[in-house]
């Protein structure tokens, strides 16, 4: 009995064992046939025989079977997002990639981060929002950066240059292709390599670089003959070689290279491109066979792939072409057809070559169409300039972002370490402290007094410069008022005693008046009383900054534009407080006259020096005068005073209606102990 009992349990627990096997084989079994099925479907996605809505339902089948407990939920997730993108359904890219990128955040999966960031870059770069696009690139590349994935870095770095390339910022996409190259000749990336120097090629081009710009075409030819699987490349170099010929002016070699990618088998968008370059070439051969035909050709497949920027290039080499048969109507109309659509679709380049042609065309509209073309021109250049700025400082911000990223978890790792540490030894340090603290003080103190003995020193010494400086000011300050302000006093002083010996009643308001000079007089006696006191001691305040304001001051004044150009390695502490107080004055009459006489619009002064002499030019675009027949005002009569007295040469070059250049070349004096003003 008791044996058939223990058969029987042993029997149960065999079996059981038995169930628990066959479910945890099944499970495992099922998993892996779940996972493979997936990677399955999403490479059945992929096949372009198959039609976009069965290749979006197996992308669907699969995301639908993708479980969150997958370990490679976040990559896998993010492929099919990405693969929605490649099948132009926006919606669920979007959504998915969204997703996928939440979850890495959480999961802290760097990888899906910077691959969710990299579907973001291209969805906004295909949109044609370069300035988000940019930034999400940026992302990415720091993100894969930091997993030391090169071959993505350098994909990544390429669509940056790309990107700068477009908003006319050569260096910056120069130095991002560069560094691309040097990955992919490490990885041996040659598809990669090939596309890096046919971009590299165009940025030489559009810098009017050509020679460069073909060497890089022969590079990336040199590239594109290791390719393995060439099906996935289509070769279009050949037309591009073919418009750095054109441009060059070289027509004929264009059209060889042209004819080259015609021998090949290519799309539709493709020939329709080439045939076009090459019918447009012919023109400005003057040769007009069957260029007429090609053109509209071109047009025709463009129109049928409602690729609207392909049009736009067709409507301006069809107005060309109109336009050298001297059919003005029909050029005009293309001319008007390209400036529309450019306008529409916002393209700067043809929306500026439709202007231009416009302007060529219709000669009663000839000026308005220019001016919009410069205004335009300005504008973007302008914009192109900021987002270029805005490139920058994404990339700035990032790095600055993981900068501090990185000093924090340091930071953080040494307040761990350091806190035990500190704690040890603190109350050490609190006994040492109490020990010291007295001899410190004592320490302290004897500093403290020999601080404040070297302070008074300093002071007497400060006094006694100032003293003298006090002097030398009152001596000018004397000499100003005895030339010029004294002589007005003693006038109206005169005048006002004529006035007293008739003193009639209609002489009252001519009283009054000379009263009235002399309060004006005595405004003039406190304002160069101000002026005179000003410190011109660089030491204090940059004498070109002092410049700068008397520029504002007289500008704002003077209704004119201004530039400073000055030479910043002047030593100006070293030069005499004379020769500065002087050239001010100088400056300063000058900049007068131009007020009073000139009626400038521009004005420019411009500082430079040598060892033994300042140079000062400062030049206006005013009415100017006849040097020769004009006599010297009291302006030029002081400014020729003071040039004189710094035993300098004084020249005037002007000519009427051509603006006055006025050039001063003075000895470079120095401070030794002369007298200062």
């Amino acid at each position: 009995m008791y044996n058939f009992i223990k058969t029987v349990v042993l029997f149960f627990i065999l079996f059981s064992l038995f169930l628990n096997l066959t479910s945890f084989t099944s499970n495992i079994k099922k998993k892996h046939t779940n996972n493979d099925s997936i990677k399955e479907w999403i490479n059945f996605s992929k096949k372009s025989d198959i039609s976009i809505l069965e290749r979006k339902k197996l992308l669907v089948k699969a995301y639908k079977n993708l479980s969150i407990k997958n370990k490679n939920y976040c990559k896998t997730l993010s492929v099919i997002a990405y693969e929605f993108y490649n099948l132009n359904d926006t919606t669920k890219f979007l959504k998915l990639n969204k997703k996928a990128f939440e979850h890495a955040l959480k999961t802290k999966d760097t990888f899906t981060i910077a691959d969710t960031n990299w579907s973001y870059a291209d969805y906004y770069n295909n949109e044609q929002v370069y300035e988000k696009s940019y930034t999400f690139y940026n992302k990415a590349f720091n993100n894969f950066k930091l997993l030391n994935k090169e071959y993505e870095m350098a994909r990544i770095l390429y669509s940056m240059s790309f990107i700068k390339g477009r908003y006319r910022d050569y260096i910056s996409s120069e130095i991002l292709i560069f560094k691309a190259i040097k990955i992919f000749k490490k990885t041996k990336s040659y598809k990669w390599l090939y596309y890096s120097y046919n971009h590299l090629a165009q940025l030489q081009r559009d810098i009017k670089e050509y020679d460069k710009a073909l060497f890089y075409y022969d590079k990336s030819l040199e590239y594109f003959s290791k390719v393995s699987n060439k099906n996935d490349i289509y070769l279009i170099t050949y037309n591009n070689i073919g418009n750095v010929y054109r441009e060059k002016g070289n027509y004929k070699l264009a059209i060889e290279a042209y004819n080259k990618d015609l021998k090949k088998k290519v799309k539709p968008i493709h020939f329709a491109t080439i045939i076009s370059n090459k019918a447009h070439t012919k023109l400005l051969l003057n040769d007009t066979s069957n260029v007429k035909k090609d053109l509209h050709k071109a047009l025709t497949i463009r129109d049928s792939l409602g690729n609207k920027t392909a049009i736009l290039a067709s409507y301006i080499y069809i107005s060309n072409y109109y336009k050298q048969i001297k059919d003005t109507l029909k050029a005009l109309k293309y001319a008007k057809k390209a400036y529309l659509l450019a306008h529409k679709l916002k393209n700067g380049r043809d929306y500026l070559a439709s202007l231009q042609q416009l302007a060529n065309l219709d000669k009663q509209n000839s000026k308005k169409y220019l001016d919009r073309y410069i205004v335009f021109n300005d504008s973007l250049i302008s914009a192109e300039r900021r987002v270029q700025n805005k490139f920058t400082r994404i990339e700035f911000e990032t790095d600055e972002y993981i900068e501090e990223t990185e000093r924090l978890s340091q930071q953080r790792v040494w307040i761990i370490v350091t806190s035990f540490a500190g704690l040890l030894v603190l109350s050490l340090l609190y006994f040492l402290r109490v020990q010291k603290v007295r001899n410190e003080k004592l320490k302290l103190e004897a500093e403290q007094q020999k601080a404040n003995e070297e302070v008074y020193v300093l002071t007497l010494q400060q006094q006694a410069k100032l003293e003298e400086e006090r002097v030398n000011e009152r001596n000018r300050i004397s000499a100003e008022l005895h030339d010029g302000v004294l002589g007005k006093l003693f006038g109206t002083r005169v005048n006002l005693g004529f006035l007293a010996m008739q003193m009639k009643p209609e002489t009252q308001e001519k009283h009054q008046a000379f009263l009235n000079e002399l309060q004006e007089i005595e405004k003039e006696i406190r304002d160069v009383s101000h002026r005179l006191s000003d410190n011109f001691d660089s030491a204090n305040i940059n004498f070109t900054t002092i410049l700068t304001q008397l520029l504002k001051d007289r500008s704002a004044i003077g209704n004119f534009s201004y530039q400073f150009d000055f030479d910043k390695t002047i030593p100006w502490s070293e030069i005499s407080e004379v020769t500065k107080a002087n050239v001010y004055r100088i400056i300063q009459e000058a900049l007068q006259n131009i007020i009073k006489h000139a009626k400038a619009k521009n004005v420019i002064l411009d500082v430079s020096f040598n060892k033994k002499e300042l140079i000062i030019s400062l030049k206006d675009d005013g009415i100017g005068f006849n040097t020769e027949k004009k006599k010297k005002g009291i302006g030029i009569k002081n400014i020729t005073a003071r040039v004189k007295k710094l035993g300098g040469n004084l020249e005037f070059i002007s000519k009427e209606n051509q603006g006055t250049t006025l050039v001063i070349i003075t000895p470079f004096n120095t401070t030794n102990g002369k007298q200062k003003v």
